[in-house]
């Protein structure tokens, strides 16, 4: 029998009356094609988007080729919702990926909060649940949705949200692509792509070259990046077998002081500052119809990664130590690393798809090894502010380590009625941590055996409140545990030179984030859709750095923390124009009270709760002070316009208001000049925050014929000069960029994470056999 809507509740029929004629009960609205969404890591069977109780993001291979973005942070960036970035390293690969508030980022040291899934296969590097944005191929993504709140399926490291990655293969995409294009800051691109399939066998292979000089100095960066994919399909099952294969080369500069900023904001701060990675990663991911209503879905997979990094940095141990005041020798010092991991894991589950349930049942191991060194030559500090002169290469940290979780998880979607579906899900994770100190044989050193347990639920609703209105709500836990080089860095004694300098390693708590989400979603006409939601997340035991020095710091446990907000979204196609706007409010803020280390904030030293330690560098930060490196208020505007069958314009803004400075934590640092409790006076330069900004990017493509199209993009068309990100730190150099030997004539200034400047890029398209 054909299922029917029951009759609109009275409810209903007042929320039809609120927003027009449109949604009026017993209208027919002409139905579109179902959106259907991943519920878990591994491909199953799929949820309707309108099912999940939640506001699941996605972007298609066409919006991302659309917007012509050269990665992914730049296309989240762009066009998602409560996503923002901050450029820390200063290299567009590099970015910190910031959603609600949780961060995705390459850069040992940032607190993580998003898990991210390569067609099932969990990339958060096991060293520092890291993510490394330059190893993933552009070229070959399908699409990605964005699964917000701490879905506990999606396993470890799942606190505020989810990103699952899909490929392209020969069936879905045929045929062959080569495209080519250059312009500001030397940048060159190149893209191959071919697909195809005969019978039930398909393949797919694509390839990625970047390189450029950068717009800042010594910014050179270059990206290779393949993928290729076998895939097998057939009316009893399908399977695939992937090959990743990156090789890059990134600079990330880093942050800026602002006296230096304002003078010549494409300068740096000290070099060289390199990241070489090299990946290899196989996978062979399945699916098995038993019948028409069951399934099984597994994957198994081996990834294997090399990191090395050569930091020129300031020497910590220079000021009041032998040469401060007298010369720069021994002022610099080039951290090398070398970080070695290997990750093996499989994954099976079974999907029972019937008329009114989607349910899965699954397990998962993941098991990862590294291997981690770190060195250092002292040198001075030259007339370009690079280390020369270095002397002997002396080894600081020597370690391995391993990780190991197996889970159990299960997720129901289940139609209570026609137009109501609950959905509840469980995992159940069980993590070992270990590291051996290969150095040190002598305690406190970084050996450690750390076990951790979590079983995590969710459970939410969705109701079709009449055909043109969606109402949902739900709950989710998630958690992560702390990674080896949070464990190796979490003594206040004995602080660590970042990126990965370590010392004794006291237990941390794992972190357990819980989510509250609730919203609307409908259609306003046929062609204009909305959503409106708000959530809140509340993290205990969060794992955060506190800054020591320019450069070190150590990991700690932090009360709660918690993050709530507002989204508001907007659609539509009018004819030839698409277009979009996306609101967000973010309200991020510490709900603990704790002294954190901070001696560039000017309110250091003042705070009783601190200074009846005796300590002078400490701030306190109270409950309700906001959390740095997050903006408040942003807003995403899009347009499309096809005008004419052969030329298509579109242009976006992206506009974010002010975010409070690392090292500001307790929101009271000013400039000028003040005295501690203590009676040591100190002047501080930089307001500790950033101010907002809106930048506007345009992009055109031309369709020749033959296959050939012409494309080009225009990055910060009004050239606005903007900072993304901040940090409370101490400069050695004058206005001159010199450094200065005494180290009494330093100042205390905000440094800032320069946006890039207007940059126009042009290139050529050739497509043919169906891509």
């Amino acid at each position: 029998m054909k299922r029917q809507f029951p009759q609109p509740s009275l409810l209903a029929l007042a929320l039809a009356a609120a927003f027009g004629p449109a949604v009026a009960a017993g209208q027919v609205i002409e139905t579109e094609t179902v959106e259907v969404v991943g519920n878990t890591p591994l491909a199953g069977l799929g949820v309707p988007k309108l099912h999940v109780p939640a506001n699941v993001q996605s972007i298609s291979s066409q919006q991302l080729e659309e917007q012509e973005s050269l990665n992914l942070p730049e296309a989240m960036l762009r066009q998602l919702p409560s996503v923002n970035v901050n450029e820390i390293q200063g290299n567009p690969y590099q970015a910190d990926v910031n959603y609600r508030g949780f961060t995705a980022s390459p850069l040992l040291g940032t607190a993580q909060g998003l898990s991210v899934y390569l067609d099932g296969v969990r990339i958060n590097e096991p060293f520092g649940d890291t993510v490394n944005w330059d190893l993933l191929p552009h070229s070959a993504i399908a699409g990605i949705d964005l699964v917000p709140g701490s879905n506990p399926v999606f396993g470890l490291n799942t606190l505020g949200g989810a990103l699952a990655i899909r490929t392209k293969s020969g069936f879905s995409n045929p045929g062959s692509k080569i495209e080519v294009s250059g312009g500001s800051f030397g940048r060159r691109n190149l893209e191959l792509e071919h697909g195809g399939s005969a019978g039930s066998l398909g393949w797919y292979l694509a390839a990625d070259w970047f390189k450029e000089d950068g717009w800042r100095d010594y910014s050179k960066s270059e990206a290779k990046q393949l993928f290729g994919k076998l895939s097998h399909k057939s009316a009893t099952g399908e399977a695939d077998l992937t090959l990743t294969r990156a090789v890059t080369k990134m600079t990330g500069n880093g942050l800026l002081p602002e006296s230096m900023y304002a003078t010549r904001r494409d300068q740096i701060f000290t070099h060289p500052d390199q990241t070489r990675n090299d990946l290899t990663q196989l996978a062979l991911s399945g699916r098995l119809w038993l019948n028409d209503t069951q399934s099984l879905s597994g994957n198994i997979y081996h990834r294997r990664s090399k990191t090395r990094t050569l930091n020129g940095d300031m020497n910590d141990d220079f000021e009041d130590g032998t040469y401060d005041g007298i010369s720069n020798q021994e002022s610099g010092a080039n951290n090398r690393t070398r970080t070695t991991q290997q990750g093996s894991g499989l994954s099976g589950q079974w999907n029972l798809n019937t008329a009114r349930q989607q349910l899965t049942v699954g397990a998962s191991l993941d098991y990862a090894k590294m291997k981690f060194q770190q060195t250092q030559e002292l040198g001075v500090v030259d007339a370009t502010r690079g280390i020369s002169e270095v002397g002997a290469e002396t080894e600081q940290n020597a370690l391995h380590g391993s990780t190991r979780t197996a889970s159990l998880f299960v997720t129901d979607t289940y139609s209570l009625l026609p137009n109501l579906h609950l959905t509840g899900s469980a995992r159940y994770n069980m993590s070992r941590v270990t590291t051996f100190d290969e150095l040190n044989r002598t305690a406190p050193n970084l050996d450690g055996d750390h076990s951790y347990k979590k079983l995590n639920p969710a459970v939410g609703l969705s109701w079709q409140v009449v055909p043109a209105l969606n109402a949902y709500a739900g709950f989710s836990q998630g958690n992560r545990v702390p990674t080896p080089i949070e464990l190796g860095c979490a003594d206040p004694a004995n602080p660590c030179t970042l990126p990965n300098s370590m010392a004794a390693d006291p237990y941390l708590k794992q972190v357990v984030a819980r989510t509250l989400e609730a919203g609307l979603r409908g259609k306003l006409s046929a062609d204009i859709g909305w959503n409106a939601g708000v959530y809140r997340t509340l993290s205990t035991d969060d794992i955060l750095f506190v800054g020591t020095s320019t450069s070190a710091g150590y990991f700690t446990n932090f009360g709660k923390t918690q993050r709530q907000g507002l989204e508001l979204g907007l659609n539509g196609r009018q004819r030839s124009i698409d277009w979009f706007a996306n609101y967000s409010y973010l309200h991020a803020t510490f709900q603990s009270g704790a002294c954190l280390l901070a001696e560039n904030n000017s309110s250091r030293g003042t705070a009783a709760e601190c200074t009846a330690s005796g300590q002078d560098d400490e701030i306190y930060v109270k409950k309700g002070d906001r959390l740095p490196g997050l903006p408040t208020h942003s807003l995403k505007l899009g347009l499309s316009w096809k005008a004419t069958d052969w030329l298509r314009l579109g242009g976006d803004v992206q506009a974010f208001s002010g975010q409070y400075a690392r090292g500001n934590e307790n929101n009271q640092h000013q400039a000028g000049t003040y005295t501690d409790a203590f009676g040591n006076t100190r002047t501080f330069d930089g307001a500790g925050k950033t101010a907002g900004y809106a930048i506007l990017n345009l992009n055109a493509e031309a369709r020749l014929g033959a296959g050939w199209q012409l494309f080009a993009k225009v990055n910060n068309v009004f050239d606005k000069r903007y900072a993304t990100a901040a940090a409370l730190a101490e400069n050695p150099f004058n206005s001159a960029g010199a450094f200065q030997n005494d180290s009494g004539d330093w100042r205390r200034e905000t440094f800032v994470a320069p946006g890039a400047p207007r940059a126009a890029w042009v290139g050529m398209r050739y497509v043919f056999g169906g891509l």
